[in-house]
């Protein structure tokens, strides 16, 4: 078996102590550009590679970052988790940092997760996503004062770290949206109250009907899970009123919802975007293939994992000037499930 290279062997080679080459990996020294290209060169000729135990034990850090989620169920997939994992992923690894995934089981159990990761020195840190009111991971990782970092926000008034998107915001454009198309009667498909984020986009989807001089109808906003079934429920609810009290639009709180609401629209032989209008949340990736293609609101899912990688490492770096709050917003995607595009979509939507 080959030896392996070590740092004298490097420092050896290049002429230099082993503690200079030492601080040139580390970015901890100012030499000449001569000397510190020899350097690089007789690392990369011999492929030398730190050891990464050793550096750790140094630093007193493991360079990995504890990530939890709710895990969905087993015939459903998550756009965005995907796309929120591999932007974190990508982001912590130019900082030589790489994202250890465990599961978040709801309530209070999962904190002894936390608490292994944290008293067998497993991680530097956390970021947590699925944020809920008297969210218990909070405080317990507030009490034990360990770097963590949110996706999503908790109880007003909470102070922590944390990137979010205003949903609210996207379901205010969605409203405006409908309502330049002429529509008055906006119905919500909406998540149940103890939902956070579900809470804040019931928020914004108020405010856009009450900025336009309507009131609120309480018997057209449906409270149900954010899933397919839930959606097509919640859709013939509304769709089998009497033709003087049937909303003419569908505002979804997520693009499953919509999906199940465009299905409950075509068993009842409506053209979904010319008899009713519907809308969803998210852009998952499904959503443009539809027919007709689903109108929804686009996170900026990718930018959500960059910045919280970005802002959590500057807390590691112990940064109290950076920002530890921000919050993004979304992008109103048009398509025809809410825009009628005339004779083409009518013989596209045929009902069998």
């Amino acid at each position: 078996m080959t030896n392996r290279v070590t740092l004298k062997d490097v420092a050896s080679e290049a002429g230099v102590s082993y503690q200079t080459v030492s601080k040139v990996i580390n970015r901890q020294v100012k030499i000449s550009e001569d000397t510190e290209a020899r350097i690089w060169d007789v690392i990369h000729r011999l492929d030398y590679h730190p050891n990464q135990i050793a550096r750790n034990l140094r630093s007193q850090r493991t360079r990995l970052i504890g990530y939890s989620w709710e895990p969905s169920l087993p015939d459903q997939t998550n756009a965005i988790l995907d796309q929120f994992l591999q932007s974190m992923a990508q982001e912590a690894e130019k900082s030589e940092y790489h994202i250890l995934c465990f599961p978040h089981r709801a309530g209070q159990e999962t904190l002894s997760d936390y608490q292994k990761l944290i008293d067998t020195n497993r991680v530097d840190a956390f970021v947590i996503s699925s944020v809920g009111y008297d969210d218990p991971r909070i405080s317990y990782l507030q009490q034990r004062d360990f770097p963590f970092i949110a996706f999503g926000r908790s109880n007003p008034g909470l102070d922590f770290p944390y990137v979010d998107v205003d949903g609210g915001d996207g379901t205010r454009q969605l409203v405006e949206h409908l309502l330049e198309q002429g529509h008055r009667q906006i119905a919500a498909l909406a998540w149940p109250e103890n939902s956070r984020v579900g809470q804040n986009r019931m928020d914004g989807f108020l405010s856009g009907i009450l900025k336009a001089g309507l009131q609120p109808d309480p018997s057209i906003i449906i409270r149900c899970e954010g899933n397919f079934n839930a959606g097509k429920q919640g859709a013939t609810i509304l769709l089998d009123r009497s033709l003087k009290y049937r909303p003419t639009a569908i505002v979804a709180f997520n693009d499953f919802q919509a999906i199940g609401a465009m299905n409950a629209a075509l068993e009842r032989g409506l053209c979904v975007g010319k008899d009713i209008a519907i809308t969803g949340f998210d852009d998952i990736p499904m959503t443009q293939y539809l027919t007709p293609p689903l109108t929804t609101v686009r996170q900026p899912i990718w930018e959500v994992g960059q910045r919280v990688i970005e802002i959590l490492l500057s807390i590691l770096e112990g940064d109290q000037a950076g920002e530890t709050h921000l919050t993004l917003l979304p992008h109103l995607i048009v398509r025809q499930s809410s825009s009628w595009l005339g004779d083409v979509l009518k013989r596209e939507c045929v009902i069998h």
